[in-house]
């Protein structure tokens, strides 16, 4: 474990702020590229990734979060904290590390999320959706979004975001199709189904979420601007359902929630501040990546094959092999 930054490649290192598992598969992913990666995060626990060196740092603060880049020439900000501390944290991370970038030279890469729309009443969302939080984490992270933007505009920093609709695939636990669905399903339990399961949903997997913030760090004719990274096609989550057990051999028995209550791994201090943020599962809520698709030449990995892999990854992972 790192404690003193990697300088000898200066401008060519890509480092990661935050470990979970978007984090986690863009570290593998830039490796893969052939980038220079440092992947941050306060605790340095976690399996090693090759190629990657870990490095221990809190980046809620100014000297955590200098200490952090130093060296850099793209930052990826992929932090996150619990919903009940965002309001409150988000905010800090944020003036640290657009601080310690301004200071170093580094360009921003930040994954975001769809909060800043608000409710869409099933008006498909393209860039140029109006931003419409009803929230106080959507109102939080449309400010923090502005001040990522205006620090762009006014040269203080090379700053691009890219969006992404609720994850999907290997590492992931803490999401609506995570660690309360396929554990069970897999071992014949009722997986968690959240709000009606006819509207139109887009998840946007992992490998995707990876893949297109690579790309956003690679290709800075993208910066100053708010992109959708690649996601497939909405269906439905009770779609979604059938596809799953059409692969694990037995239909999905889902316990559907229409109000946020406690089930599972999401406890009542989550689902008290997820309350807010319900609206995103009794509405459609369906993402356009096509602007992003056009302009770097990508697409976005398959559903089918997304399951897939989803799948796979938590029988690995139920069987004690991750």
């Amino acid at each position: 474990m790192s404690s003193t930054p990697t300088t000898s490649t200066a401008r060519s290192l890509h480092v990661v702020l935050g470990s979970g598992p978007a984090g986690r598969t863009l570290a593998a992913e830039l490796v893969s590229r052939g980038h220079v990666v440092r992947l941050v995060d306060r605790s340095g626990s976690g399996d090693a990734i090759e190629g990657v060196e870990r490095y221990v740092a809190d980046v809620s603060t100014a000297e955590g979060a200098r200490a952090a880049v130093e060296g850099a020439a793209v930052v990826h900000h992929c932090v996150n904290v619990g919903y009940h501390l965002q309001v409150e944290v988000m905010p800090r991370i944020q003036q640290a590390v657009l601080a310690a970038v301004e200071a170093v030279g580094a360009r921003l890469v930040v994954l975001d999320t769809l909060y800043p729309y608000g409710p869409t009443h099933g008006e498909v969302m393209t860039e140029d959706t109006p931003w419409r939080a009803t929230s106080r984490k959507g109102r939080m992270r449309a400010e923090l979004d502005e001040a990522y933007l205006t620090a762009h505009r006014e040269g203080r920093a090379r700053v691009v975001l890219g969006r992404s609709a609720d994850f999907i695939g290997p590492q992931v636990l803490n999401s609506s199709l995570g660690g309360a669905v396929f554990p069970a399903v897999l071992s014949g339990g009722e997986a968690l189904g959240i709000g009606d399961l006819d509207q139109p949903h887009s998840y946007t997997y992992i490998g995707d979420v990876a893949a297109g913030l690579a790309t956003l760090g690679e290709q800075p004719e993208g910066d100053g601007q708010v992109w959708h990274l690649p996601t497939a096609p909405a269906v439905t989550t009770r779609r979604i359902h059938a596809m799953i057990g059409e692969r694990v051999g037995a239909p999905v028995k889902a316990t559907v929630l229409t109000e946020p209550r406690p089930f599972g791994p999401f406890d009542e201090v989550f689902m008290a501040e997820y309350a807010e943020l319900f609206y995103q599962h009794t509405e459609p809520q369906i993402l356009d990546s096509s602007a992003f698709e056009r302009a770097f030449g990508a697409r976005p990995t398959p559903l089918a094959q997304a399951l897939d892999a989803t799948i796979d990854w938590y029988r690995a992972l139920l069987a004690g092999r991750v």
